[in-house]
């Protein structure tokens, strides 16, 4: 049987029943000054369980605070992943042969801040895709495009006439749910001298890294995948080559042929036609299918079937919904995965209408 934590209100009355055991005569009303020491010394032993049950609760990585458990992953040697900044291209124009340095300032629209990263020429057509990277860093700046100014441009070029293309790569630095599932899964699978777990540990390491799925003997004897997934999206250049230094420098010598890949992306509409209950309208159905797909969409690993019957599930589910048909996919979506594709199905667009 678990031990029961007396509250402030049990202490009291204990301690005041100890009184009048010892001193039957003794005034222990809430006037008295039995009372009022017994209050004190009641908060008081009230907060000494509490410290006890806060360092109890650091005792296991699963209930620590944040710092806490930043000393049980450093223990193990895992450290709290940085966040990294999204990066993209930013169109330029100006004489042919300018170079854009890199460090130049470019103020988005919006008010964000990019910096370019490498020194980079004006084509002779007098435009240049210069490389950018958001100057703060986490997910914010994901998505990111449009015109853009360089604040501090040099001579020959156009400081106004500047788009960026959509940023992406952007992560939040991690968080204690994402650290903790990193610990218990180096606990519960120590490392093993290069089984399919350690390559997946190997690649979460990397900063930028939200998820790694790996697949081991694709391409034959001695070959092990891994598909690393970024900010719930798709890995740029610059962080394959970083997951691939990184296992290449701790993987088993022996494990002679091991690729880091990006997944290819396969959007998959959705359109259903809807018969509605007496007070809902298509647009309140179409916000409720949108929010519950991309749920849905949402924890599907690349490899994974999409099966009909689920989106048709959740569509049936609708507030509002009492009959529908499924127009589109029309059948269950199985994704290639082969020793050079691992296709990974997104939601597309979906369109919900009035059945006929």
């Amino acid at each position: 049987m678990p031990l029961q934590t007396p509250d402030y209100d049990a202490i009291r009355a204990a301690i005041l029943r100890d009184i009048r055991s010892l001193l039957p005569e003794a005034d222990i009303g809430p006037d008295s000054d039995n009372y009022v020491r017994a209050a004190g010394v009641s908060a008081a032993i009230e907060g000494i369980y509490q410290h006890q049950a806060w360092l109890y609760r650091q005792i296991w990585p699963d209930s620590a605070d944040s710092d806490e458990l930043e000393r049980h992953a450093a223990v193990r040697g895992l450290q709290r992943k940085p966040a990294v900044a999204a990066s993209g291209q930013l169109q330029v124009t100006g004489w042919a042969g300018t170079t854009v340095p890199a460090g130049t300032s470019v103020r988005h629209a919006s008010g964000a801040m990019l910096v370019t990263t490498i020194d980079t020429p004006v084509g002779g057509d007098g435009t240049v895709d210069v490389r950018v990277v958001a100057v703060q860093p986490g997910r914010a700046a994901n998505g990111l495009d449009g015109v853009a100014t360089l604040t501090d441009p040099p001579v020959g070029v156009d400081s106004a006439a500047a788009l960026v293309a959509p940023l992406a790569g952007g992560v939040d630095i991690e968080s204690d749910a994402d650290l903790l599932v990193r610990l218990l899964d180096l606990i519960r699978r120590p490392p093993a001298g290069g089984n399919q777990y350690d390559y997946r540990r190997w690649a979460l390491e990397v900063a930028g890294v939200t998820a790694a799925y790996v697949y081991p003997l694709r391409r034959g004897l001695g070959t092990v995948d891994v598909v690393i997934v970024s900010a719930d999206g798709l890995p740029g250049p610059q962080l394959l080559a970083d997951v691939q230094a990184h296992i290449d420098q701790v993987r088993p010598v022996t494990a002679w042929d091991s690729q880091v890949f990006a997944p290819t992306l396969v959007p998959v509409d959705v359109q259903v036609q809807v018969a509605l209950a007496s007070g809902y309208t298509l647009a309140d159905v179409q916000a409720a299918a949108e929010a519950q797909l991309t749920s849905a969409f949402a924890v599907m690993i690349p490899g994974e079937t999409l099966y009909r019957s689920r989106v048709e599930a959740v569509v049936s589910g609708l507030p509002g919904v009492i009959d529908r048909v499924m127009v589109t996919p029309a059948a269950n979506v199985v994704p290639v995965v082969d020793e050079s594709t691992v296709e990974w199905v997104r939601l597309g667009v979906v369109t919900i209408e009035a059945m006929p």
